[in-house]
């Protein structure tokens, strides 16, 4: 339906401007319930959990005692935050890295595969179980007990190899990183996929009769015309990485209190700051940590962003 131009500052009358007035009306009212939820469920609590990280406080019963940078000072000179921070990193650049490169070259090879579409669902099949049931799941699956090994290290000494205590403190970490990439690599393969069947099919036919390899049509067709999509699963794994604490949680933890320091991640270092420890809570640590959190995903994704920064592509 062709749309009639109205020249800049003339109002508009007649059943076009009745329309326009109705949906100006309806603004306000539509956009006020979500726009309240959003400031009550998200923009307060962020602003309180960084007005609280200048303070001491043990919680309900107990007044602020704000010190200023005092739990800054204290947080980044504790051992456990340096763990935590540095675990955290890992499992955002690392992690993103291999899942990233699995999810592509699943892609590569889905796009001409008979059956993709079932295969595609059978990868996505770990993202639907809950974090705590994979976690208790690879906990059997890793774990070191000579005489009554897990599937892994019984596999290994069947090949006469040594078995490897996954699950140490030390070693989690690694771990949970090939669990991760193993488990999400699905969700990611499923985003691109979805941009890849937009992709009009004559280009690929086209490349295809110019001889082109699987790595050239990957690299001049699919990567620049989902260049767009790539970003925001980019962004959605940081977020997602950033925030990961059931799996760590089960596959390193005693069952009580929080698991070692050495296999903490920020999402752990809040969690016992808060309700982890033995004694009085200290939630101005554990919102100091918070706010460390906020700024580390703002850096992540606006560096993405700029990144991955591109003309879009029309075709």
């Amino acid at each position: 339906m062709a749309q009639i131009a109205v020249p800049a500052g003339k109002p508009v009358t007649g059943k076009a401007g009745a329309q326009l007035r109705g949906k100006r009306r309806l603004f306000w009212p539509l956009l006020a319930p979500a726009l309240a939820l959003y400031v009550v469920f998200l923009v307060v609590p962020t602003i309180a959990t960084a007005v609280l990280s200048f303070s001491s406080w043990a919680g309900a019963g107990d007044t602020p005692d704000f010190n200023g940078f005092a739990q800054y000072r204290e947080m980044f000179a504790s051992d456990a935050f340096r763990y935590s921070f540095f675990n955290t990193l890992l499992y955002i650049v690392v992690g993103g890295v291999g899942t990233f490169l699995l999810a592509f070259l699943f892609t590569m090879v889905l796009r001409d595969m008979r059956g993709g579409k079932l295969i595609r669902a059978i990868l996505f099949f770990p993202n639907i179980v809950a974090p705590v049931a994979l976690g208790m799941f690879l906990g059997f699956v890793l774990v070191y007990r000579p005489g009554k090994q897990g599937l892994i290290n019984f596999v290994l000494e069947g090949i006469g190899l040594n078995g490897v205590k996954f699950l140490q403190p030390e070693n989690v970490t690694y771990a949970v990183i090939v669990a991760l990439i193993w488990a999400s690599s699905g969700f990611y393969i499923t985003i691109l996929m979805a941009a890849v069947d937009r992709i009009p099919p004559y280009l690929y036919e086209d490349a295809e009769i110019a001889g082109a390899s699987p790595w050239q049509k990957f690299r001049n067709i699919t990567l620049p015309l989902t260049w767009d999509v790539v970003g925001v699963a980019g962004v959605l794994w940081t977020i997602n990485a950033m925030k990961i604490f059931e799996l760590v949680f089960v596959l390193a933890g005693p069952g009580t209190y929080s698991p070692p320091i050495h296999a903490w991640t920020l999402g752990i270092y809040v969690f016992d700051r808060s309700f982890g420890t033995q004694g009085t809570p200290a939630y101005g640590a554990a919102c100091a940590c918070a706010v460390m959190m906020i700024a580390l995903v703002s850096v992540f994704v606006v560096l993405l962003r700029r990144l991955m920064r591109r003309d879009a592509i029309q075709y």
